[in-house]
């Protein structure tokens, strides 16, 4: 079935009681540091360009004020240090060339202990890296409209053994740690926060990710396979003992290019879209107003569904299990097209909604979970909710199922990130 959903255009009257989240600031306070000279800046920039093997390059105490991007291209076995995660700023909030603020191609990479700011596109991106730690690192935008920052805050792509624990990532207009492309991979104990999305993981193999708060993001984790990347897609995550807690901020993605990322409703705690994989266990989902666990297929997004080797639009081998849900005194996203039909459909947020589109090859009957879709939640009051979607899509004749019972069962994702350290 390929459903193709009608533009949902509903009128609402409702009178809603809530409690706005109160944004939490970070640490960081520029005014209390020193600002580095012009002759300083310089000699950071050369440290970048003469970084050879084995280089460690140390970034003083201070707030530096960037005219030009950092990079480091292709050199192994480098650290970049700076000396406190509030202590030493990078600001590329006047760089008038380039995207990313820092660029970074090399093995066996180390950055720690700095903050990143107001980068044009990526605060840091890193590609094609094999050994990579993000450590106690801070990356924020300070634009007052949100819509014209930077897109990913910490960015790994196509890259193998990355770690990014320790760190605080805030503002981006899609998301805030971007782990794309990659495989053996940790993403733990950070802070992450009004970010569009607050952690992805797409296309990617071989990831746990665990011991983080994600709050007051529009989105707290989410974990994609998209069409059309070198990639084709990835398998085998697992979230685990994160708190995902009032994830309720306003979507300020851009919308071109039928970005994925600009269709999550406000108020989502871990969506999963085409995932193949992916266990969700152990987590505090508390107080989103949409919805707490997300499970759907990328025929949900009303973007056309091409053909590319290796990549399937369906979640298959989902297993959500022994979380706590806690529900937001709110009414669910009414500015997103699935905020309103969870509205006008299951009425309240649900801690567990899936699509329930199925791949029709593997199976037509739902009740056989041919998609090895498994929930074993203790919680006696659970929301779950199953659309059941007719083939012309139409929004009017989609019906919702409480029948948790069928999905009992277990699918135990086993990764190994032994090699991650």
């Amino acid at each position: 079935m390929k459903p193709k959903f009608l533009i949902l255009s509903l009128i609402f009257s409702v009178l809603i009681f809530s409690c706005k989240n109160k944004e939490e600031s970070t640490k960081l306070d520029i005014s209390k540091l020193p600002k580095a000279s012009e002759a300083q800046i310089e000699e950071l920039v050369g440290k970048f360009i003469d970084a050879t093997e084995g280089s460690t390059i140390e970034i003083a105490e201070g707030y530096y004020e960037m005219p030009t991007q950092l990079i480091l291209d292709n050199v192994n076995n480098v650290t970049i240090k700076g000396a406190g995660m509030y202590n030493t700023v990078i600001s590329f909030k006047t760089m008038t060339t380039g995207g990313e603020g820092m660029k970074i191609a090399g093995n066996k990479i180390t950055l720690e202990g700095f903050t990143v700011t107001d980068a044009p596109g990526d605060d840091i991106k890193t590609q094609k890296c094999d050994g990579l730690t993000f450590r106690a690192i801070n990356t924020t935008w300070t634009n007052g409209e949100k819509s014209k920052n930077g897109t990913y805050g910490i960015y790994p792509v196509q890259c193998k053994n990355v770690l990014v624990e320790k760190c605080e990532v805030s503002n981006s207009r899609d998301a805030g740690i971007y782990v794309g492309q990659s495989e053996n991979i940790i993403v733990r104990d950070n802070y992450v926060h009004e970010n569009v999305a607050g952690i992805e993981i797409e296309n990617s193999d071989n990831a746990e990710v665990y011991n983080n708060r994600t709050e007051n993001n529009t989105g707290g984790i989410l974990i994609f396979n998209l069409p059309g990347l070198p990639k084709a897609a990835g398998s085998r995550t697992r979230v685990f003992k994160n708190l995902i807690k009032n994830n309720n901020h306003e979507n300020f993605a851009i919308t071109e290019n039928g970005n994925a990322v600009s269709m999550i409703p406000p108020g989502s705690g871990v969506v999963i879209l085409a995932g193949n994989e992916v266990e969700v266990f152990d987590n505090q989902i508390i107080d989103n107003k949409t919805m707490g666990v997300a499970i759907a297929s990328y025929h949900i997004t009303e973007l056309p569904i091409p053909t590319h080797p290796g990549w399937s639009p369906y979640s298959t081998n989902i297993y959500v299990h022994d979380n706590i849900f806690e529900r937001a005194m709110a009414v669910p996203d009414l500015t997103k097209n699935m905020g309103k039909l969870i509205a006008t459909k299951c009425f309240k947020a649900p801690d567990i909604i899936y699509d329930g589109i199925l791949d029709e090859k593997k199976g037509k009957d739902p009740l056989k979970n041919p998609m090895g879709v498994f929930v074993n939640e203790k919680a006696k009051d659970l929301r779950f909710s199953r659309l059941i979607i007719p083939a012309d899509g139409g929004i009017m004749s989609i019906k919702v199922a409480n029948d948790v019972s069928t999905f009992k069962g277990e699918y135990l994702v086993k990764t190994d990130v032994s090699m991650v350290k």
